[in-house]
């Protein structure tokens, strides 16, 4: 039986000062339930937070997952990790120990307070995927001594513990495989593909692609994620997962820089790169599992999210001074 939307809750968001987490902890908070954010701030930023300073039920704690937590909260999401090549490839052994020691940590807090704990892992555990679309029966193509193995292997150890400390010890887990997602509030500079278009658009500087730009990525708004997000840790106790969330249509990247132009009116031109290391060429995922467990499918289309996500970017980004 799904549990009740409406209980006031204490819930802990780790990376909550991130891009994903800030607008998971919006959606808590308008829920209704308390939120204590989690943050070592390192690829993250309290001006994500600064909105929700005034509110009474929001608390924010400077802390690296790696390390052990001690804290009391009926539920946990885990989502500290960097996730962008640029952020995770910057200290790999450190992303490494963010994913399995930060899992361990949360995962024996879990155990302790007989609590809820859902893992934001990542589609990255299909590394370049030989199953398209990909479904989470698949178990992945991935190389373990890459240069992004850091965070493709950190991420699937995470699942593995995940799955171990529920058959051995009994934990609650949800765990959640996140697709391309972008929205307000991404990093400017994390290197992902959007956001290095937006940015280049909007200044009308060369946009890099890499590659021969027949690459495809499925991107997923931000409010359609953390919607998945919310409704699996709602969903029916011995529900586990892993469930794919993402959107199920496919775009190449070429048609993307395409599509940015046009939304930016800019005069940028296409500047070809090669294609970075173990990048993949095909990454879509099958979301039947969350549309028949879940009742989750993304609504909102790339053109409008784009449009929203390019307007964040002209106004609090450009148009903003550092802070």
């Amino acid at each position: 039986m799904a549990r009740n939307y409406h209980s006031r809750k204490r819930i802990l968001v780790t990376g909550g000062a991130g891009f994903l987490g800030s607008h998971l902890i919006d959606r808590l908070l308008g829920q209704g339930h308390e939120v204590l954010c989690v943050d070592n701030l390192f690829t993250g930023t309290k001006r994500n937070l600064d909105h929700l300073h005034a509110d009474p039920r929001f608390e924010f704690l400077r802390h690296d997952i790696s390390l052990p937590l001690h804290v009391e909260v009926d539920e946990i999401y885990n989502l500290a990790c960097p996730a962008s090549p640029v952020h995770y490839q910057h200290d790999p052994v450190q992303t490494t120990k963010t994913s399995v020691l930060g899992a361990i940590n949360m995962l024996g807090l879990a155990k302790r307070l007989r609590c809820r704990i859902l893992q934001a892992s990542t589609s990255e555990v299909y590394g370049d995927p030989s199953v398209h679309p990909q479904v989470e029966s698949y178990w992945g193509n991935v190389n373990p001594i890459g240069v992004r193995s850091c965070y493709d292997e950190g991420k699937r150890c995470a699942e593995t513990l995940f799955f171990d400390y529920q058959r051995q010890h009994g934990v609650d887990i949800k765990v959640a495989r996140i697709f391309n997602t972008y929205g307000p509030r991404m990093h400017p500079a994390d290197g992902r593909v959007i956001s290095n278009f937006i940015m280049q658009a909007l200044r009308g500087a060369p946009i890099t692609l890499f590659g021969d730009g027949t690459q495809t990525r499925s991107f997923c708004f931000v409010s359609d994620l953390v919607d998945g997000l919310v409704r699996l840790m709602d969903s029916p106790e011995g529900f586990f997962g892993p469930v794919n969330i993402g959107t199920p249509y496919e775009f190449t990247i070429g048609a993307l820089a395409e599509l940015i132009v046009k939304l930016t009116g800019s005069s940028s031109t296409i500047r070809r790169q090669p294609l970075p290391s173990d990048d993949p060429m095909q990454r879509q995922p099958d979301i039947a599992l969350a549309r028949t467990r879940l009742g989750w499918e993304p609504t909102v289309g790339l053109e409008e999210g784009l449009t929203r996500t390019i307007e964040y970017f002209r106004q609090e980004v450009l148009d903003s001074p550092p802070s």
